[in-house]
């Protein structure tokens, strides 16, 4: 008996395979994950033991205390926040504008500004790192949180994802409305806007995500480390030393700690956006 071009046996044995992979997976994301929660949970003496932990030993969150105020790990979560919110909420903007713009029938050079947005996709953002610097040098935004907000502040491949959202709704409603006298500004922000929940969601995700874990932007632009932001702090506290300016050792506990923090902000964002997330995705990707 065959079922969708398989014999049972061969369905159940790919079953059975595809299934051992996905949670093998699974094990080699989450046992990780859970061994630092463990560990920034246990007391001093009980992180420094050797071996994976999946339960913390000697219950602490000394761990967390001596991360967040004896190191001031605040300052850089701080500013994290800052860059990460404005920046996140910028980038969408201006990636909705742009996509609005590019869906107006009749758009002088429409073609042209479209294969430029995609050529600048194609160019790695090492390629631009120097030349960027250069830039941000020349305004006085070394040492800012402003270079990191504006490092990436709208990007090609947002401006296309949130084009094609708008394109799936219908033109016809955006004529009316300006037939009744509504301008530009309120059909995108009173109808485009809302009909597209998911391509939001999406970009906002993506953005959130990439702005938090930012690495590279904040090492090149930042040498103050009181404008620190959060990942640079940790690369510094995990593997830069083993001693802060106090001379006592940094205990695992403490490293996991920070990483542990670092985490809560996209745990807790990711379950409000993933019912978007998930049929943004599919929409941008079928869209043409």
């Amino acid at each position: 008996m065959k079922r969708n071009g398989y014999t049972s046996w061969q369905s159940r044995v790919f079953d059975v395979i595809n299934t051992i992979f996905l949670l093998t997976l699974l094990v080699t994301m989450l046992v990780p994950l859970i061994n630092t929660a463990a560990l920034a949970f246990s007391s001093n003496f009980a992180s420094m033991q050797p071996g994976i932990v999946l339960w913390p030993k000697q219950f602490s969150i000394e761990g967390f205390t001596t991360v967040w105020n004896r190191m001031e790990l605040y300052r850089p979560f701080l500013n994290n926040i800052i860059v990460t919110v404005v920046g996140t909420l910028g980038h969408v903007i201006l990636s909705s504008m742009a996509g609005y713009v590019l869906i107006q029938k009749g758009l002088p050079g429409k073609k042209l500004m479209l294969t430029a947005i995609m050529v600048t996709m194609m160019v790695p953002s090492e390629a631009m790192m120097i030349p960027l610097y250069i830039v941000n040098k020349e305004l006085h935004l070394i040492n800012t949180l402003y270079s990191l907000i504006l490092s990436g502040f709208v990007s090609g491949f947002s401006v296309l994802l949130m084009r094609n959202f708008f394109l799936s709704v219908p033109y016809e409603m955006s004529e009316s409305a300006k037939i009744d006298g509504a301008g530009d500004f309120r059909i995108f922000a009173t109808m485009y806007m809302p009909l597209a929940k998911a391509g939001l969601a999406t970009v906002t995700l993506f953005e959130f995500v990439s702005r938090w874990n930012q690495f590279l932007p904040a090492v090149l632009y930042i040498n103050d480390q009181k404008k620190y932001t959060l990942q640079v702090a940790l690369k510094s506290l995990i593997v830069d030393t083993d001693v802060t300016s106090s001379n006592f050792l940094i205990t695992t506990n403490v490293r996991m700690a920070g990483i542990v923090i670092a985490l809560i902000p996209l745990l807790i964002i990711y379950p409000y956006v993933q019912k978007y997330f998930v049929k943004g995705i599919f929409l941008g990707a079928n869209k043409e």
